[in-house]
């Protein structure tokens, strides 16, 4: 059965959806079978996977409204070597409609379960706010995954975040956990950013990762491609980095990386 993990902050531009498109190749470059799920509305995880959000005939907004089997609207992503359920901005009539729908909070959780044992990782990318999309990946899911960049308002951003889990954890989904905390866009030059990478450790302790994700030029250039860092430049700081978040992340979950090619 496969793992769900949402990759969630509320707040914009801290390398959510770099994080889960990155993630996910690195998972797939181990042999492991992986779902993107693009629960953004912008629909970049889709276009950063090498799929066309223009040209969509189904996506996770007919999945998550029940117009459709979540499996009718996975497309393969074959640049990037896995699946993708993908998203545009149809993804907002979603977001509107759940507010009235019955089981508002647990249309994702029904519309994975026919699918989640063809997968060892589920990612979901949530949109930067939590909202009634964010709160379908938390209650699907059983990790969060939450990228954070090392500056000043991080902290308190993270806050509200874990608030929310919290509430997830205690009336919707008991079995949710947190997958990790992601430091993003770190420069080891800057003071700052080390002194909140210092006051994560000492808050958060084990659940932060050791990986930390370095600013790269390389990574931003990517997603212009269509295309996750390790297929546009394998050798590359940025690459090798989300490798070896995806081998932690493994071993945090014990499972074993397939012999890769």
């Amino acid at each position: 059965m496969g793992r769900i993990i949402a990759v969630t902050n509320q707040k914009g531009g801290v390398g959510k959806t770099t994080t889960t498109v990155n993630l996910a190749a690195s998972l797939a470059y181990y042999r492991f079978k992986v779902l993107l799920v693009d629960l953004d509305p912008q629909g970049n995880a889709t276009m950063g996977s090498g799929v066309d959000k223009h040209e969509l005939e189904l996506s996770a907004c007919e999945a998550i409204m029940g117009e459709c089997q979540l499996d009718a609207a996975v497309l393969r992503a074959e640049a990037a070597g896995y699946d993708v359920l993908p998203s545009n901005s149809d993804l907002t009539v979603a977001e509107v409609g759940l507010m009235s729908a019955t089981m508002k909070e647990k249309r994702l959780r029904l519309a994975l379960e026919n699918v989640k044992d063809r997968y060892d990782y589920i990612l979901i990318d949530c949109p930067p706010s939590l909202n009634m999309l964010t709160l379908n990946a938390l209650v699907a899911s059983d990790g969060v995954l939450i990228p954070i960049q090392t500056e000043y308002y991080a902290l308190e951003g993270l806050s509200a975040l874990l608030r929310t889990v919290e509430q997830v954890q205690e009336h919707m989904n008991a079995d949710l956990g947190i997958e990790g905390i992601l430091r993003t866009m770190h420069d080891l030059r800057n003071n700052l950013a080390n002194q909140v990478s210092t006051q994560l450790i000492n808050h958060f302790g084990d659940q932060v990762f050791k990986t930390i994700i370095p600013r790269n030029v390389r990574v931003a250039e990517a997603p212009s491609h269509g295309m996750p860092i390790l297929h546009y430049d394998k050798a590359s700081r940025g690459a090798i980095t989300y490798l070896a978040l995806a081998s932690e992340l493994m071993r945090k979950n014990r499972k074993p990386a397939a012999e890769t090619a």
